[in-house]
């Protein structure tokens, strides 16, 4: 598949950093074509004014975060916006909404923007607005006094529904509506930033469109309900988003814990009762977390909603189900995606024949059984780790230095600061027979 320099860049640098790309996934998926025509229905039912829950799991290294990026690369194909927020008991605890809703406000993204796409949708949607006036030809298009009311009027119809729980929503449009046709940038972007949910907007800001305080937990529902309005009207389909490590919630204190639990219930059963059309909320998440003690086993009616059966042979697994497993990581599956990134690598190139002959298929095999024995043959964990080996110790070295052989010059190596947790653990001698004493 041939794709931008931009986009190889992008892939490359990613990789290299031993990050999981934002950017043209499909070009070196592996494994995943089983839920490629489940998930495009589910999109197209969410593009219908639907809305969807999926629940992701997986083990370390099985290609959670990968999933969840290559769905919304996917999605904002589709027109779709979206949001990936990682769920922390610092900076963003599932339990507060509103901060949840404020992550998601600065990780918007569209096919246009890759991040921070909230200004971009709301000029979009006033300017969709002004077009619809315009279309019903009432309107002198020069009377621009006139226009902007009549626009202020469609707004109110569009938002009634949103208007009756949250009409501070609304307010805060027409407040930004008025201070950019009066060229007051300044309160423009601040009742912006207050829509968003940010916190130390100033006084004169609110003052100027008429609203107070900030958005709370149950307003952030409303808003979100607004966003999701807006987005429609302005030609999108809809909104992907992605609360991913959910799991860390088993980390924090119990009564943190439970609260974040019903947090999360309430937000699967506001999707189930159709508050959000346009919206697909996807989690990800370890087996752990859907089946330990200290997950959603605690909270009964969550546990409920989100169990399935995985006691049969994967490979008859239900992709529509509201849970679904990702296929742990095989040595086979590890090859195809370094040769994948190798070939990406190899059009980036300004050496490409040297690409191709030095790090043939057989080589890129070689390695990924070397990385995956270095954590004790743990696979699973292997793929992050092994990527960027290829990509910074092989390939670019390949590419740089003309009389490299990565057969002859290079000798795997890995040192705990530039692994993770869990492949240190990995790395860590696994039977009495491994540990070597020093007598």
């Amino acid at each position: 598949m041939s794709i931008s320099p931009q986009r190889r860049q992008e892939i490359i640098d990613a990789l290299r950093r031993g990050t999981v790309p934002r950017n043209s996934l499909d070009t070196f998926v592996v494994g995943l074509g089983g839920y490629e025509p489940v998930l495009d229905e589910e999109l197209d039912k969410v593009a219908s004014l639907g809305s969807v829950f999926k629940a992701v799991r997986g083990e370390y290294g099985c290609g959670k975060t990968f999933f969840s990026r290559w769905m919304a690369d996917r999605a904002r194909k589709k027109g779709f916006a979206s949001a990936e927020v990682q769920v922390s008991e610092t900076e963003t605890p599932l339990h507060r909404l509103e901060t949840v809703y404020r992550r998601l406000m600065e990780r918007l993204s569209t096919a246009d923007t890759p991040q921070g796409a909230w200004r971009n949708i709301v000029d979009g949607w006033f300017y969709a607005l002004e077009e619809d006036v315009l279309a019903e030809g009432t309107v002198d298009p020069k009377d621009q006094q006139a226009l902007l009311e009549r626009t202020n009027e469609l707004l109110e119809q569009r938002l009634a529904k949103v208007s009756s729980t949250a009409p501070t929503f609304s307010a805060a449009l027409r407040g930004y509506r008025q201070a950019q046709a009066a060229g007051d940038q300044a309160i423009a972007e601040g009742i912006l930033a207050w829509l968003a949910g940010q916190p130390n907007v100033s006084a004169a800001a609110k003052r100027a469109c008429g609203v107070k305080g900030d958005i709370d937990h149950f307003g952030a529902l409303s808003f979100l309900q607004g966003v999701l309005i807006v987005l429609r009207d302005s030609g999108s389909p809809g909104l992907l988003l992605i609360l991913d490590e959910v799991e860390t919630i088993q980390r924090v204190r119990s009564d943190v814990r439970d609260k974040s639990l019903n947090a999360l219930r309430q937000l699967i059963d506001e999707v189930d009762s159709g508050r959000f059309p346009g919206l697909y909320l996807l989690i990800t998440g370890t087996p752990a977390f859907y089946e330990g003690p200290q997950g959603i086993q605690r909270l009964e009616p969550l546990a409920q909603r989100l169990h399935v059966d995985f006691q049969t042979d994967s490979r008859f697994d239900n992709p529509r189900a509201p849970q679904i497993r990702l296929p742990g990581f095989s040595l086979e599956r590890l090859r195809l995606v370094g040769c994948k990134v190798r070939d990406i690598y190899e059009q980036h190139s300004q050496s490409p024949d040297r690409i191709s002959s030095m790090c043939d298929d057989a080589y890129v095999q070689d390695l990924a059984k070397a990385v995956a024995g270095k954590l004790g043959g743990k696979v699973g964990v292997a793929p992050r780790i092994f990527l960027k080996k290829l990509v910074t110790d092989v390939l670019d070295r390949i590419d740089q230095h003309p009389d490299f052989d990565p057969r002859a010059h290079y000798t795997l190596t890995m040192s705990d600061n530039e692994m993770t947790a869990v492949e240190r653990q990995a790395m860590g001698a696994s039977d009495v027979d491994e540990i070597e004493l020093d007598l």
